[in-house]
Parts: structure tokens; sequence; C-alpha cells
């Protein structure tokens, strides 16, 4: 008991050495206060201000790792930023390298076409050839066996009258010899008579061989040319329509769906080609008709993907320099559903495929909003227009100015949103604009 007394009576020694009492007098006019400040009171006080400037070295010290964090993260943010911007840019130049490209492809299957359009044309021209020879053929072989047969007739009359001849000599031996002589005159000019037609015709019999001699001749040649001009044709379809086979592949596109789409609505020009059919007698085709119906028939197969190809989005809708602002997906937690190609306000935004306008107008959220509704179920939008240069119900080909760029809706800047749908679902359109750059 007495131990904790002296602690206690040393402790409030030590405080009233430390903080001894203190007085803080107030005076005014009239009158003179003072304020007691005892030890406890003291420490206190003092208490209370150490905890004070600890909270305030504290949050200090916090709000300085805050801002230095957040500086951290803006630094970061703008770092990204560049090498977004640096890679839109890097897209940018590779898009136009591969413009340029599919332009130099486009004009190589031009030539292309025109090439196995002139060696089809040749191709029929050699035909009629043949058909001709052929014909030519059959008729000097006609007038070889006439002329046999007239041959052998003149060698049997002749016989007969020299049998004649004997018999009239024997019978009439006892006539008068000026009626033989007249007798054997008329039959010596009818001999002389017969042995030239006979002569003549072996002539004319051995100009025939050789004639048809040489017509055997030019058919086999014919026949190596026309194998030649098959095989150019076929490597030079083959060529040609093997990229346009897996356009559609790679869009994710029923390729055979689509042809047979277009098959069935298209059977004037710029439809399917006729196959050809060289036999005129009812008997099977030959080799040659085989190879010809198999060159049109993927001739025809390469003109139902061009209109395909029209009527389908495979193309940008942006001429002009641009960058790619956003792409297609997840963008702020909500779904993006098109592209964004940003560009100079009033860049001319063209039709990506062939097609009918359904809507041109205001639109909450699009703003000035375009939509065409092309074949296979397929819609492409184009929002965020300044100017809409087409109304609803018009016919749009693939290339046609429909709008300019502009801000409108919802937007932070002038930019185009574009969308591709099949079946009201959004698609990436990158896919299509990929595929198209991929194979031209």
């Amino acid at each position: 008991m007495l131990s904790t007394y002296g602690m206690r009576h040393r402790i409030h020694n030590f405080l009233e050495r430390t903080f001894p009492d203190r007085r803080i007098f107030l005076r005014s006019d009239n009158d003179t206060r003072f304020i007691r400040l005892s030890p406890a009171t003291q420490i206190i006080a003092v208490t209370g201000t150490a905890l004070f400037v600890g909270w305030a070295i504290v949050a200090t010290a916090i709000l300085l790792m805050d801002s230095i964090g957040s500086g951290s993260l803006r630094d970061q943010a703008e770092r990204e930023r560049t090498l977004y911007e640096d890679r839109l840019a890097t897209l940018s130049s590779e898009r136009d390298l591969r413009a340029e490209e599919a332009l130099a492809a486009q004009e190589r299957f031009n030539a292309a076409l025109e090439q196995i359009s002139e060696m089809q044309s040749a191709l029929l021209e050699s035909e009629d050839r043949r058909r001709e020879l052929e014909t030519g053929i059959e008729v000097i072989q006609t007038t070889l066996r006439h002329t046999m047969k007239e041959r052998d007739t003149a060698r049997a009359e002749t016989e007969t009258a020299l049998a004649q001849l004997d018999g009239v000599v024997a019978e009439n031996n006892s006539a008068s010899h000026a009626d033989a002589e007249t007798t054997l005159d008329f039959l010596t000019d009818a001999l002389q008579v017969a042995a030239a037609e006979r002569d003549t015709m072996a002539l004319i019999a051995a100009e025939a061989k050789t004639r048809a001699e040489e017509m055997d001749h030019e058919r086999l040649l014919m026949e190596e040319r026309n194998d030649r001009i098959f095989t150019q044709l076929e490597d030079a379809v083959s060529i040609s329509i093997e990229p346009l086979n897996g356009i559609f592949d790679s869009a994710g596109l029923d390729a055979d769906s689509i042809l047979d789409t277009i098959r069935r609505g298209y059977s004037g020009q710029g439809g399917p080609l006729t196959p050809l059919t060289f036999s005129t007698k009812g008997e099977a085709e030959d080799p040659d008709s085989l190879r010809a119906n198999s060159v049109l028939e993927k001739l025809d197969r390469m003109n139902l993907y061009r209109i395909a190809l029209q009527k389908t989005p495979f193309a940008i809708p942006v001429k002009a320099a641009f960058r790619f602002t956003s792409p297609f997906g997840m963008r702020w937690g909500r779904m993006h559903e098109g592209t964004d190609f940003a560009a100079a306000h009033g860049t001319p935004i063209y039709a990506t495929a062939d097609g009918t306008v359904i809507h041109a107008g205001w639109l909450s959220g699009y703003g000035n909003l375009v939509k065409i509704k092309h074949e296979f179920g397929i819609e492409t939008r184009y929002a965020h227009m300044s100017k809409v240069r087409v109304k609803v119900g018009d016919r749009v080909s693939r290339g046609d100015r429909i709008g300019d760029m502009g801000n409108t809706g919802r937007s932070t800047g002038t930019h185009l949103h574009y969308e591709v749908r099949i079946g009201g679902k959004p698609v990436n359109p990158m896919t299509y604009i990929k595929a198209a750059r991929d194979v031209f």
C-alpha cells in the first residue's frame, strides 16, 4: 500500500516539475482574470497536440503516396495511349499498302479475264476450223468413193465391150471387110475414152488421198494447239478461282449456298455461262468438249463470285486517310458493335456493297445513320454522319457515296461508326475487310 502511494507521489512530483502549475491572465479595462492550467490539463493538451501532428503527418504521407501512384498510372496510361496510336498509324499504313496491292491484284485479275476471253475466242475459232476440215474430208472421201465406183464401172464396160467385139468378129467372119473395120474403129475409140477416164479418175483419187493426208496432219496440229489452249485456260482459271474459294470461308460465309442463290436469281447477261455442245449427231461428247465445258463451268463460278463480291461488304467504307480509333468488342464495360474510323470532318463515306437503303436519318445514339440491306441477310450501318446523301428506297452500288463523316449522336469526336450485321446480329467488320485484303 505504501509502495503504491510512494509511486504515485513520485509521478506527481515529476509531473509538477515537468509541467508546473501555470496561469494565463486575461486583462480587460475593468477586470483581470486568469485561467489555471494544471499539470493534467497540460498533459492532455500536449497529448492532443501530438496526436494531431501525428495524424497530419500520416495523412500527408498517404496523400503523397497516392499522388505518386496516380502520377505513375497517368504516365502508364499515356504510354499505352501513345503505343495504341502508333499501332493504329502502323495499321493505317498497312491498310494503304494492302489497298494498293488489292488494286494491283484486281488489275491482274481483269487482265487474266481478258486473256481467258481471248483464249476462249481462239478455242471457238479452232473448233469451227476443225468442223470445216471434217466436212472437207467427208466431201473428199465421198468424191473419192464415187470416182473409184465410176472407174470400176468403166473397167466392167470395157471388158464387156471386148467380149462383145470377139463375138461379133467370130459370128460375122464372113461379113464384109468394110463393116469389120468400121466396128473395130468404133470399139477402139470407146476403149480410148474409157482408158482416159480411168486415168483421170486415178489422178483425182491420188490427189484426194494426198489432200486427206494433209488434212489429217492439220487435224493433229490443231489437236495439239487445242490441248495447249485448254491447258493454259485451265491453269489461268484455277489460279484465279483459288483465292475466291477462300475469301468467303475466311468471312465465315457458306460460298456454295451464296452461289446457288445467285445462280437462281441471275440467268441473263452477267449470269451463268451456257456449256458448249460440239456434237451435232447425238453422240457422246469428246474429251475436248468435256474440257471446254469444265473451263466454262469454272468461268461461270468466277462470274458468280464476281456478283457475290459486289453484294457482300468486303470493301472498306473510307478511302481517304484515317485512323482506327476503336475496334469491335467490349469497351467501357459495354459491347461496341462496330469499328470506328476517324478522319477529317466531311470525309466521304462509301457503300461497301450493293444493296437498298432502308434507313437514312436520325437515330438515337447513332446520330445521322444510314442502313443498307444487302443480299444473304447482311446489313451495314454507317453512323455519326454530318450529312446523309441518300434516301430510303435508293438502290446503291459498291463505291457509291452515301454521306459525309461527322460528329452527330453519342460521339466524342469526328469519326465513322461502321457495323456489319448478319441476320440482325452484329459481327466484326474487320473480318470482311481482312478477308478481302488477304485475297486481293
